[in-house]
């Protein structure tokens, strides 16, 4: 009970410095009679749906839903759920300074500004289907498609405070797919626990790290060696070198080459491995 109380204070504490530092940061680039307009304007959709759905609780039980989720995720990391509940509930901090290089970044400012949406209702898949091939466009509906999996799958953010980090929250888990695509990587184990660990250095969520070390864990030792001996040195090497991607607004960047924007993000591709 005490270490809960004490990881209660700390996430409390931790909570009101990014609320601050979010204040602090945003107004440094916002000119003064701009503030006067904005805090007099209707609030944004994205915040309007946010306060419709988030669940209030207090910081006591934020920190036992921490500790239940991480121990939920790591006995079966099928759980999203609770791995959606663990990013949540323990990457205050992270998300800040995700925030905060968004907003050093005119790109990044420009998606902080306008809050746009990954998804089937926002995106038009048969347009990226018939892009040229070279395209990110195209190679995003591919990714899509060969993996079976929909942008419309990603969990609403419940159970946080502060509008603005939510969204970017939202945004990590509508790029994601994204991310898997310039660094081509398949939805595999394999493919999994290497772009976790390039999300975790890139953007310093715990559950990311999270992701990667235990997924690692359940890796059948043929994998295994595979893992050690390409993957996550791959992984490492681009986590540390690659270029914020949470700056990048890929919606803008559909008809882009994407051998280009895997130069401009410093992103080197794994070659080819041979898996029999």
């Amino acid at each position: 009970m005490q270490t809960l109380q004490k990881l209660s204070k700390i996430v409390s504490t931790a909570r009101i410095n990014s609320q601050r530092r979010i204040i602090t940061s945003s107004l440094a680039h916002i000119p003064e009679n701009q503030i006067k307009n904005d805090a007099e304007s209707q609030i944004d959709k994205f915040t309007k749906e946010f306060n419709e759905r988030k669940i209030e609780i207090s910081d006591f039980q934020r920190a036992l839903l921490a500790v239940g989720s991480s121990v939920s995720a790591l006995l079966d990391p099928r759980r999203h759920d609770m791995i959606a509940c663990l990013g949540e509930t323990t990457g205050d901090q992270a998300l800040m300074q995700i925030y905060e290089k968004m907003m050093a970044s005119e790109e990044g400012r420009q998606i902080i500004s306008e809050k746009p949406r990954i998804n089937t209702k926002t995106v038009n898949l048969d347009e990226l289907k018939i892009m040229p091939e070279n395209t990110l466009g195209y190679q995003y509906w591919k990714f899509l498609n060969d993996n079976q999996v929909t942008p419309d799958s990603r969990l609403d953010v419940r159970f946080m405070d502060d509008p603005m980090l939510a969204y970017v929250m939202t945004r990590y888990r509508e790029v994601h797919d994204l991310i898997h695509t310039v660094l081509g990587m398949k939805t595999n184990m394999l493919g999994e626990v290497a772009v976790k660990w390039v999300e975790a250095l890139n953007t310093g969520l715990p559950m990311c790290y999270g992701g990667a070390i235990f997924g690692a864990m359940r890796l059948k030792t043929k994998h295994r060696k595979l893992y050690q001996q390409y993957y996550l040195p791959w992984a490492l090497k681009n986590g540390r070198n690659t270029k914020p991607l949470m700056n990048v607004y890929w919606e803008k960047r559909w008809q882009q080459d994407i051998g280009d924007i895997q130069k401009e993000l410093r992103i080197e591709l794994l070659p080819p491995i041979d898996l029999l």
